[in-house]
């Protein structure tokens, strides 16, 4: 059987087959996952014959079983917890919740937009330029044909307005 006899280890199968299913069944506790092992573990067993050391057959062939079964229980635990970790990512982003930070973040717009128009006219261009629309300085200077140095002032003058006549909790 060593050296390969392929007839000799299909008899080593019927004749062990019940034993292994037992042995991995044990562990597993579930029909199909341990039918699915014990022909895992048959196929273990033939590519290890070679370090079979004549030490007990059976004792040996559980071993692999028992191993085996333990392995494939590990990794059913570790696919479950990466199934859980998903389903808690997607249970954190619900439709739901997408929904309802879109209308908080319009209400907030529409807030920003109201409290814009409070702020003078010559200080509103520069506001809306730099943080609405994430213009540069030299972009607003080339636009408003004006001086980079101009853009500097007006909006340094426009945040000192701002901190002057809004409160945080204007925007809360």
């Amino acid at each position: 059987m060593l050296d390969g006899n392929d007839h000799a280890f299909r008899l080593l199968v019927e004749k062990y087959r019940n034993d292994v299913f037992r042995t991995v069944f044990a562990v597993l506790r579930n029909q199909k996952e341990a039918e699915d092992a014990a022909q895992e573990v048959f196929i273990k067993i033939y590519t290890s014959l070679p370090q079979y050391g004549n030490q007990g057959f059976k004792t040996w062939m559980t071993r692999i079983a028992v191993n085996h079964a333990i392995d494939v229980k590990r990794k059913q635990a570790r696919r479950r917890e990466e199934v859980v970790d998903i389903l808690e990512q997607q249970a954190l982003g619900t439709p739901r919740d997408s929904v309802e930070r879109e209308i908080i973040e319009l209400d907030r717009r529409s807030l920003v937009r109201k409290k814009l128009n409070e702020v003078p006219e010559n200080y509103r261009e520069v506001i809306y330029g730099f943080y609405i629309a994430e213009k540069s300085y030299q972009q607003m200077a080339e636009e408003q044909n004006v001086q980079v140095k101009t853009i500097e002032t007006k909006l340094y003058r426009a945040r000192h307005w701002m901190k002057k006549n809004w409160k945080e909790d204007d925007f809360s």
